[in-house]
Order: C-alpha cells, then structure tokens, then sequence
C-alpha cells in the first residue's frame, strides 16, 4: 500500500466497524483503518465467509461472536490494527487477518486504560526497550525495525482531546524520517489536511473525531449534512448486520456532538435493542436486517 498523499480514517474503538469505514471511502478517504483488536481474542477466531453478507467474518471460537468483518471492496484500503504486549502473538494475530487487509498496525498510542492496563498502546512507549526519552528518536528507531509508514498523534500521552495537537513537534519527526508519516490531530474541516500538511511537512493526513461528527469531512466539495451522513451509516450498518452496541455508540457520538442525547432521537436510540429497532427510528424498514 501507498502511504503518500493519502487521507486515512482513523482507528476508533467501537466505530470504525465496516459500516463507518466503507461510508467513509465512499465519502474521499483512501485509507480507513479498523478499531483496535486485542491479539489474545484475534487468535481464537475463525475465518469464514458469510455468504448472507458476503462479507469476510473473524468468529471468535466458542461464543460465535463477529469480532472483525471485512469485505472485497475495501480489500485494498483497510489497516486492521492490532493491540499487543507481545510481539510473537501480534505476530500471529497478524498472520491470521492479513491476506484480508491492505497492511497491520500496531497500536502504540492509545491512552486508555485499557489499553494501558494490559501493556499496550502508549503502554509501549515505556519499555526501555522499546523507546528512547526522545521521540524524534524513537521514530528513528521504528522505522529501522523496517515499518513502510509511521502515524503520529500529536499529543502526549496525559493530553486530552481539548489540548490543542502539537503540530511543530509533527514536524520534527517527519523531518528525521524517509519513511512516509501520516499526521493525526485537530482535523475538523476539510481545510484543516492541508492546514496541518504545511504545518508538519507531511503528505497524508489521519482524521478521527472530525470524521465521526461527519465522515464527508474527506469530501472536497464540502460537508454533507450531518443528518444525511448519519442515515447513510444507519442505511450501512442495517445492510452489513452491525453489532447494535456499536452502531449505537456511534450514533449517540454524533447526536451528542450536534445536538442531545436528551431529545426524543437521543432518547430512542439509547432505548433502542436491534438493529430493527434503529430501522424503524430512522425510517428505514425496507433494508432488510440480515440476523445471522
């Protein structure tokens, strides 16, 4: 895969299921990237091809539950992100998934606990062994371990999404690098990728809560309303059998940042059980709900 001059969808947990991501190329992103997968459950799944869907599942053994899905035409875009402490089982969590994706990744950013709490995300950026003091060393460091492309959060691991990203210190990575460098921070607009481009002397721009609030972000043309971008999703979610919990996630996500989760939308998508039920709350009862 080309990392140069891409605009790439970032991982978010709970959203960036196959819905979110077809919808999101489908709006301009060239690369979409799944939510983060633990190794220890990747590797007790099972590959199987849903013939209903026509999609590729990974079924966890024993509980039968879709752990990722994917399908042929996102084949050549979608980076399926590991979270891991270790790296003979990433190793073979990788091997497991990767002839169905365009290229692995593995997360070392993610601050949260639990991530953290189980030594992976920004927990790696602690192992001596792992890291230098400096991350402009630490970059040099990865990419001699031979990565073709290297995304930098613009924050410290202790900043919140409120702190302003810290695009100089971008720039200073992708200035010690050769290899391609996506940059990820405080995209909000469709001016902000070159905005940030500039900023930081990188080709490729990474958005995550700017395409959640409205994934047309990646459109050039401008954003589509957010309501017609939501009803897309749902429109998505229904054809490719969604988990609820996560189509109810994202949805409360961009109700919550346009409007509130107190009115009647709010409210019904909170009590709603099934995919049925969201079906009917958005008026979209002619899809038909694949239950598998």
């Amino acid at each position: 895969m080309e990392y140069r001059n891409k605009l790439v969808l970032a991982p978010m947990v709970r959203v960036g299921t196959l819905p979110f991501r077809l919808l999101a190329a489908e709006y301009g992103a060239d690369i979409t990237y799944g939510e983060e997968i633990i190794d220890h459950k990747l590797v007790k799944c099972d590959r199987r091809f849903n013939e209903k869907l026509g999609s590729v599942d990974f079924v966890e053994r024993g509980t039968g539950s879709v752990v990722f899905r994917t399908c042929d035409a996102e084949k050549n875009r979608v980076v399926f992100q590991i979270g891991t402490s270790n790296a003979v089982r990433a190793l073979k969590a990788a091997e497991i998934v990767c002839k169905d994706v365009a290229a692995v990744d593995i997360n070392m950013g993610c601050p949260k606990s639990f991530s953290v709490s189980g030594g992976m995300g920004a927990a790696l950026l602690t192992k001596p062994d792992l890291i230098h003091d400096d991350t402009v060393e630490l970059a040099r460091r990865i990419e001699k371990t031979g990565v073709t492309a290297l995304a930098v959060h613009g924050r410290k691991v202790e900043d919140r999404p409120r702190d302003p990203a810290k695009w100089r210190e971008i720039a200073d990575v992708v200035a010690s690098l050769s290899i391609p460098v996506i940059a990820n921070g405080d995209v909000f607009e469709y001016e902000d990728f070159q905005r940030i481009k500039v900023a930081t002397g990188t080709s490729s721009v990474m958005v995550a809560r700017g395409a959640l609030w409205n994934a047309s972000i990646f459109c050039p043309k401008g954003k589509l309303p957010w309501e017609d971008v939501k009803r897309e999703y749902v429109r998505k979610s229904i054809l490719w059998d969604n988990d609820i919990k996560s189509t109810k996630h994202t949805l409360r996500e961009m109700i919550t940042h346009h409007s509130s989760l107190e009115l009647a939308e709010g409210k019904a998508v909170i009590k709603s059980e099934s995919l049925i039920d969201i079906a009917r709350l958005y008026g979209a009862e002619n899809y038909e709900v694949v239950q598998n």
